[in-house]
Order: structure tokens, then sequence, then C-alpha cells
């Protein structure tokens, strides 16, 4: 009975874990919508499917982000091979709400009006700010990393380089391949990848650190009190 019952303690405190991930994915959804709004660039790792998202009006940057989340869990197991871990499926059901979230964040975002330079600077900061206090929901959850991170992860593992360093290269990488797509469909002109991306890649790290330090403690102390 003991042990029954402690399963479901532990149970409860698993669900909560994957609430926290969800509503840290619907945050950092609507980070990345508020920074489209600015149209200054998003976040290095969005910067492919935004790209995308202009070229064909037809598909929503949600639905871009679905697509390429998924390559990268392809890309995950190609790389790993024996060596995935299956759960790490639920990045899939993971990116779809990203995806859904991102396009409910664009839909009540055009409602509003950007008429100036600072108001589209504005929004690059606060949506970087929500994009990373959405991460850090996520990592404090520790259930399923997202799929850009876990894509990074098994790079790393594989070849035996640092993550951070691996993280830098596929940021890079993003963006360049997000500025190739559009000088080809765009006519050689810049589209969708601007200051924005840079202020993006270089603060979003920061933020987390800053944010996860301030509100890792009494969250995980309320995760905790699911066990008790």
């Amino acid at each position: 009975m003991v042990k029954k019952a402690e399963n479901i303690l532990n149970n409860r405190e698993l669900i909560m874990r994957y609430l926290l991930c969800v509503v840290g994915l619907f945050i950092a959804a609507l980070g990345v919508a508020v920074t489209k709004k600015g149209d200054l660039g998003v976040s290095p790792i969005s910067s492919v499917a935004n790209i995308m998202s202009l070229i064909s009006d037809s598909i929503s940057l949600g639905t871009w982000l679905i697509i390429w989340n998924c390559v990268l869990i392809l890309g995950q197991i190609i790389i790993l091979r024996k060596n995935f871990k299956w759960i790490q499926l639920l990045q899939i059901p993971f990116s779809f709400l990203f995806g859904i979230f991102t396009d409910f964040g664009v839909w009540i975002l055009n409602y509003i009006e950007i008429n100036s330079y600072p108001m589209q600077m504005f929004m690059v900061i606060a949506g970087t700010v929500l994009l990373a206090f959405g991460i850090s929901l996520t990592v404090i959850a520790n259930v399923i990393m997202n799929s850009g991170e876990a894509f990074v992860k098994a790079v790393s593992d594989t070849i035996h380089k640092e993550f951070g360093n691996i993280k830098v290269f596929f940021d890079v990488a993003c963006v360049i391949a997000a500025v190739v797509l559009s000088l080809v469909f765009f006519g050689f002109t810049l589209q969708g990848t601007r200051e924005g991306t840079i202020i993006a890649a270089l603060l979003t790290g920061i933020f987390v650190k800053i944010i996860t330090k301030h509100i890792s403690a009494p969250i995980k102390r309320s995760l905790e009190k699911q066990r008790s």
C-alpha cells in the first residue's frame, strides 16, 4: 500500500512537470510570435521556418516550425540510431503544440500596429524575454528536451564535442541557411533575418540563466511538495 501511494504521488509530480513544460512551450511560442511581429528577425533556431513562412503564404509559421522540429527529431534518430531513447518521441506532440501556440500568438498580435523602429526593437526584446522565460520553465520541468537542443546534444554526444560549441555552430548554420533561402527566393534581398536574430542569439541564453536563477528554487519546491 505504501509503495502504491508513493507511485501515485510520483505520478502527480510527473503530471505537474509535464504541465509546466506545456506552459513553458506556450510562453516560448508567444515569444517567437512577439519577436516575429517586430519584423527584425526571429531566434536562430526559428529562422529557417520563418523564411519558409514568408516564401509560402499558404503555410503558417507554426506549421513550418512543426515541420522543422520533426526534421530535427528525424535527425536525432539517424545520428543516435540504437542509442535513441524512444521516450524522446514525445518531442513530436510537443512540437505540434509549439507550432499551434505560435500561430495562436501570431493571430493575437495581428491586431497590434507596429509603426516605428523603436517599437520594433521593443518587440524583439520583449519576445526574447518571453522566449527565455518559456525555455527556463521547460528546463526546470526536466521531462523532454525541445527538438533543437536535443538535436545539438545528439551531435555533441556522437562526435564527443562540447555541447556549447555545437550549439553555437548549429545556431550559425540555421542563420546561414535562412540567409541563403532569403537570397534565393527574394531576388538576392535579405528578408526575415536581421538584427533581431542577432539580438535573440546573444541575449536568449543570458536571459535564461538570469530567469532560471530566480525562479528555479520556488518552482522545484512546489514540485517536490507533490511527493509529500
